[in-house]
Order: structure tokens, then sequence, then C-alpha cells
């Protein structure tokens, strides 16, 4: 079921797109499943799961933390994480830069927005980002690369008011891109869409979309 899924999903984006699997939850049998279909990338909210899964599946996997992060959790998954999707704020960003030092490592970042209506959500808004991209601590930072932005959308079936949402994102990248990163070719990502909406994400310029319950049916909320 996992293969079919997978296939079907990877048919309706385009090549510009990828596909982040998202296996929070899940056990690590259902992410051969998806291994063994082709799938590489796949994205967890929880640190010492991450670092669980990650001993035992195949080593070729491009593991992306998607979720809140807290500092404190942070060494686990920095030895071997691909991007962090999930950065949001200056103290957290520190954290990571300080923490892939010890490891000699340049981790890639997406500064996460708050572009929803829920207040629970989490996520900078445009003046904590500017403050942080000009600050000269974040000049300082040699162990992180920010590779551009992600968003949570609001959870409503008004889909006018998530491609709002989604339009925000992508014009807070392109601002950020004209202002901060115009000679960077590693800012590019925009990180958003996931299993009800992405459709609509990849409309709107989605780079990365992070897709669960479609591939590997509803998430388990006892474990």
């Amino acid at each position: 079921m996992i293969k079919e899924n997978l296939k079907k999903i990877r048919a309706t984006l385009p090549e510009s797109v990828t596909l982040v699997a998202v296996s929070k939850t899940k056990p690590v049998s259902d992410l051969q499943e998806a291994y063994d279909a082709g799938q590489r990338i796949f994205g967890e909210n929880h640190a010492l799961e991450m670092r669980d899964k990650h001993e035992v599946l195949p080593q070729d996997i491009q593991w992306h933390f998607i979720g809140h992060l807290q500092t404190n959790k942070i060494k686990y998954i920095i030895p071997f994480v691909t991007l962090i999707h999930s950065i949001d704020s200056a103290n957290l960003l520190e954290a990571v830069n300080k923490e892939a030092k010890k490891h000699e490592r340049v981790v890639d970042c997406l500064l996460q927005f708050h572009i929803a209506q829920e207040e629970t959500k989490f996520g900078l808004d445009m003046d904590e980002a500017h403050q942080l991209l000009d600050s000269e601590a974040f000049k300082q930072m040699q162990n992180i690369h920010i590779c551009g932005v992600m968003g949570m959308a609001t959870f409503t079936d008004d889909e006018a008011e998530v491609r709002k949402e989604f339009k925000h994102l992508k014009e807070i990248f392109d601002t950020l891109k004209a202002k901060y990163f115009a000679e960077q070719s590693q800012f590019k990502e925009i990180s958003m869409g996931m299993s009800d909406d992405y459709p609509i994400a990849v409309e709107e310029g989605a780079t990365l979309v992070r897709v669960g319950s479609k591939i590997f049916g509803p998430r388990n909320y006892n474990v």
C-alpha cells in the first residue's frame, strides 16, 4: 500500500518539488517499505525518535527535522540531520550552529514563519527575521546554511485561506532572497504543504512538500 501511495503522490509532483515522507510515529518497517519503493527523504518531528530510526535504517536516507526543536535535543540529531525545517528563533539557530561546530559540520536550515491563523503554531514574523539576519551574531555563524523558508497553513477546509497563506510565505521567501541571499544559490527552498493541502502549495511555489498520512495512513497518536 505504501508503495502505491508513493507512486500516486509522485505522479502529481513536478520535478522541481521534492517529497518529504513524514514518518513520525510510524514503525521502522513502514519506513523500510517506503525506502524499498525508492523514497530516500524522511521527515520526523521528535529528535529521539529520529535518532533511533537513523541508527537502524539504511545510511543513505536523508533525514529532515520538521517539528519544534528544543535546544536540549539538538545534540541527538546534529551528527546526521540533512535539513532542519523549523528554525523559529535566533536562540535556536545559535544553538544549532554551536552544536554543528562540535561535529565539524555545516547544517542546512530553513527559517520557519508563522503564516497561519492559529496562535498555537510556531514561527518567526518578518520583524524577528530581519532582526536575526541583520545581527552580528548571525554573520559570525559558520556552521549553518540558511536554505529557505518553511510554514504551516491554518488547519481549515477554506482553500482560499490556505492559498493566501502559502502565497504569503512565497512573498516572504522572495523578500528575504532579494535582501539577504541574492548571491547565494543555496537559498532556494520553500517548505510548505502537507497531505491535505500540498497540491495548493505546489501551485504557490513549494519546493518541498511534507506528506505523511497520504503515504503511511493516519498517524498513530498512541506512540
